[in-house]
């Protein structure tokens, strides 16, 4: 019996504004349930953490939400714990396992990763792929690809 590939669904949404996109991210974070892995790709200033302001703000955190440059990895408390992580000062994976930044507590709340990529293998199959493009005054575009069924949701819950 041949290996059945998965299921890879992928929505573009598009983003005018900084306050358009925390909206959308808030109407996403509706949909979050405790272990989810949401990656977050694009450049800088593209708008990621926009996004972890708006997704903690759908979940009710209360706290100001910013870059966790410097320190890696901020966690808020909301409907469901968010474990943010920011792995730009990073240069692989071992860094990032080394100093703790995924680790068992994260499977009760959801973990939003800026600059994924560095984690390169080491980065979870299951989970949420956010690319964005467009910077400075442009408008964004957010890709979102599903390849874990249970993350559907996600791409659904944008109408």
């Amino acid at each position: 019996m041949p290996a059945t590939q998965p299921r890879v669904l992928v929505r573009l949404i598009h983003s005018d504004s900084p306050e358009a996109t925390r909206a959308i991210a808030a109407a996403l974070a509706s949909v979050a349930r405790p272990g989810d892995l949401i990656a977050l790709h694009g450049e800088l200033g593209a708008g990621k953490t926009q996004f972890a302001k708006g997704f903690g703000q759908g979940l009710g955190v209360t706290a100001t939400i910013n870059s966790p440059s410097y320190v890696l990895m901020a966690e808020y408390e909301g409907r469901l714990p968010l474990f943010h992580l920011d792995l730009y000062r990073l240069d692989d994976a071992t860094d990032a396992l080394d100093g703790g930044l995924l680790d068992e507590r994260q499977a009760a709340g959801v973990t939003l990763v800026e600059w994924a990529e560095r984690l390169g293998p080491a980065l979870p199959a299951d989970r949420l792929d956010i690319e964005f493009t467009g910077s400075a005054d442009e408008p964004r575009t957010l890709q979102l690809t599903a390849t874990e069924a249970g993350l559907e949701r996600y791409v659904a819950a944008i109408s």
